[in-house]
């Protein structure tokens, strides 16, 4: 019994412990997206194109440089950031069309 307890405690503080870093993501991708939103409104002032396809190039492969030496699959931070930039980028469009998100 005090095995299947132990378990359960060990279990227990490696959930608290994702629960801790999913919080700190949600916070970083909400000031990463404050950020990029100031982007947004720069380029519809300045009447700049949503979408910067060498700067997307350049961050593929400066996080995909970044995963390996971290020792995570590059392939899954390169899809992560492709989903980050989509969202930007449709971000960037809506401020352009109606001066707004």
């Amino acid at each position: 019994m005090a095995l299947a307890e132990d378990h359960r405690r060990q279990l227990q503080a490696y959930r608290e412990s994702i629960d801790n870093i999913d919080a700190s993501l949600v916070f970083m991708l909400a000031e990463r997206f404050k950020i990029t939103k100031a982007v947004g409104f720069y380029k519809k002032e300045h009447d700049l194109p949503p979408a910067d396809k060498s700067r997307e190039q350049e961050q593929v492969e400066r996080l995909r440089a970044l995963a390996k030496s971290a020792n995570l699959d590059p392939e899954f931070s390169e899809k992560f950031l492709q989903f980050v930039i989509r969202e930007v980028i449709q971000h960037h469009e809506r401020i352009r069309e109606r001066g707004e998100l």
